[in-house]
């Protein structure tokens, strides 16, 4: 199975993957993001793109590599990817479905104020790249193709996660960690998902 959390910056993939891991044994975390930083460091600077996602390697790698390790993974394959254009969307994640695979796919919603004060927590302002992607992550998520949201506003981390397991017919391990090392595991994983 593949659980692909969705949603614009600011809406809690990262966090919510991380949480999901630690709590599912036998699960992985692939990051599509890894691609797209690879391509921006081994193409000449005349072929680069604002978004990654633009490079149709990009998408084909990723379709590959998700194929592969689905087919030889037997645990769950945990994907924190915003991907808001449809087409982008059939050339991986519909794809994947039409050869049989198995993909939850939710997008974390959140209003436009909230996704913009959680990046101001994170040291992005109203004009990184993150914050300016926002209004078309909203407008993209419209479309019926991205079904299954789960409103993030006043949910925590840990309730989009148990969201997830519901919805994904999956069991969560109990999780015993105190209110301090919730934190702190919360900022370690931000400050690993950090990109420069």
């Amino acid at each position: 199975m593949i659980i692909w959390i969705n949603g614009a910056f600011g809406s809690g993939k990262t966090q919510a993957a991380y949480e999901l891991h630690r709590r599912i044994p036998n699960s992985f975390i692939y990051d599509p993001e890894n691609i797209g930083l690879f391509i921006r460091k081994n193409i000449p600077k005349e072929l680069k793109s604002g978004n990654f996602q633009d490079y149709s390697m990009w998408r084909e790698f990723n379709y590959s590599m998700l194929k592969y390790t689905a087919k030889k993974y037997t645990g769950i394959i945990i994907v924190p990817m915003y991907i808001s254009n449809p087409q982008y969307f059939n050339e991986i994640v519909v794809q994947l479905r039409n050869e049989g695979f198995l993909i939850n796919h939710f997008v974390l919603s959140a209003s436009k104020e909230t996704l913009l004060k959680r990046l101001r927590g994170r040291g992005e302002g109203e004009n990184s790249w993150a914050a300016l992607q926002i209004d078309s992550c909203i407008q993209g998520f419209s479309n019926k193709i991205f079904k299954k949201h789960i409103d993030t506003e006043d949910l925590s981390i840990q309730g989009v996660v148990e969201e997830i397991a519901l919805l994904s017919n999956v069991t969560l391990l109990p999780d015993n960690r105190g209110k301090v090392r919730k934190v702190f595991d919360r900022i370690i994983t931000q400050l690993r998902n950090v990109r420069l």
